[in-house]
């Protein structure tokens, strides 16, 4: 059985070089896949990508390289690389550390991006709240003009790109790519209908690649030692290395890197130290805020795609949640609702409307105000949501109330019965 503990690609530079100095990346091999690329053509980029089997390590897992020969084969002579870098998902925090503490190797894989694709421009769109990533980002992307690896004729080549940042306003839906495209054309963010994808019609109606920071972190290196390489990583459905963000009832939280497969005992016991002292661990978030919750008999599970997916959980984005024996299941789900509610960009019906209706059904729940119908109910709304909505973060939302009706049902009963549990109380207590 293979044994699985950190294994630092991603990370390899985080914590070790000044993130500041552009000569302590190069030092480090940065920019090495940028000056392989160019010794290639852009189809034989892309099909390195698409032999490496990178997935998006934005929550849906959909093929790099595929995404970027739609656009390498796409009409359109003008064509973008976007960078989602709009980290809203509660728990997780793995692309701000990326662009934090190494801020090269992300302009290095979107200029990669960019010349597989026939791209000339790259916008990162970031966070608002995330001062320091965009601070550091722009300064990365001054050091790289000045060096030539970014700008006109690169590293000598007939190729021109060059990058620039955009900040986010604070909405969670503009995680979503298509909410994030009209965000960044200076609308509203809302999600568009799908077809057509960003791929045919993205920022301004012209092709783009639309890939998540942690996605193109992976570039450099696929590109500089190759996709037979990367394949000796993870499993052959997931290959690579994903960052877990781990937090909650944990002994270490933090942010780890492991090989895809890793099993989520492994991250939770061995990475994360277990429970504190004198508490049982009760269950587990996996996949953030729209993920799925787990008991303590599904640790066994591997952290992958294809895994989560046939026990009917995501990977998402890879965020681990642990809660202990003093966690309330009710209160938790209500704080991931009310979350849900308060992001919903109200253009749909569905999701509007159901985020709303859930928060309140819950409420009856809390406080013992009804009987298992209204649990029924809770489920017939997420079903709606679900087919009905027009983004994911609607459709997203049956799975953590799913998954937390079926494993904690017990929990749930017993509210409708005696009401507010001492747990949930006292939760309410440090809220206020």
């Amino acid at each position: 059985m293979k044994a699985f503990a950190e294994r630092k690609i991603l990370l390899s530079n985080v914590g070790l070089i000044d993130p500041e100095r552009i000569d302590d990346y190069l030092e480090r091999g940065g920019y090495g896949g940028l000056r392989a690329a160019l010794e290639r053509t852009p189809a034989d980029v892309v099909e390195e990508l698409k032999e490496s089997g990178l997935r998006g390590r934005g929550g849906a897992g959909f093929p790099t390289g595929i995404k970027w020969e739609f656009v390498l084969k796409s009409r359109g002579k003008t064509r973008y690389v976007v960078c989602n870098a709009d980290e809203g998902e509660p728990g997780t925090f793995k692309d701000r550390v990326l662009m934090e503490g190494d801020p090269h190797r992300l302009i290095e894989g979107m200029a990669i991006c960019g010349y597989a694709v026939g791209a000339r421009r790259g916008f990162i769109y970031v966070r608002g709240e995330y001062a320091l990533s965009i601070r550091r980002l722009e300064r990365a992307i001054s050091q790289a003009r000045e060096r030539g690896f970014l700008g006109r004729g690169i590293l000598g080549s007939d190729f021109s790109f060059d990058i620039e940042v955009r900040a986010g306003a604070g909405a969670y839906v503009c995680g979503e790519e298509t909410a994030l495209l009209e965000s960044m054309e200076g609308k509203r963010g809302w999600p568009r209908i799908r077809p057509p994808f960003p791929a045919d019609h993205g920022f301004r109606g012209r092709p783009t690649v639309v890939n998540n920071v942690e996605t193109l972190a992976n570039v450099p290196e696929i590109v500089r030692r190759g996709a037979a390489w990367y394949r000796t990583l993870g499993t052959a459905d997931s290959p690579g290395t994903k960052l877990y963000p781990l937090s909650g009832a944990l002994t270490r939280t933090g942010l780890v890197e492991a090989e895809m497969g890793i099993p989520l005992r492994t991250l939770i016991f061995d990475l994360g130290g277990g429970p504190p002292e004198g508490r049982e661990l009760k269950g587990v978030l996996v996949g953030g805020a729209a993920g799925a919750f787990l008991a303590p008999d599904e640790l066994d599970i591997p952290m992958d795609f294809g895994s989560l997916r046939r026990i009917g959980a995501i990977l998402g984005s890879g965020a681990v949640l642990a809660f202990d024996d003093t966690a309330c299941v009710v209160d938790l789900l209500g704080s991931v609702l009310s979350f849900f509610a308060h992001e919903s960009c109200g253009q749909c019906t569905p999701c509007r409307v159901g985020t709303a209706v859930l928060v309140d059904l819950l409420a009856r729940v809390r406080s013992g105000n009804g009987d298992a119908s209204v649990l029924d109910a809770m489920r017939r709304v997420t079903e709606v949501m679900e087919v009905a909505s027009l983004c994911p973060l609607g459709q997203s939302v049956g799975l953590p109330v799913g998954t937390a009706l079926e494993k904690f049902r017990g929990e749930f009963e017993s509210h409708l019965k005696r009401g507010p549990c001492p747990r949930c109380e006292a939760a309410t207590e440090v809220h206020a």
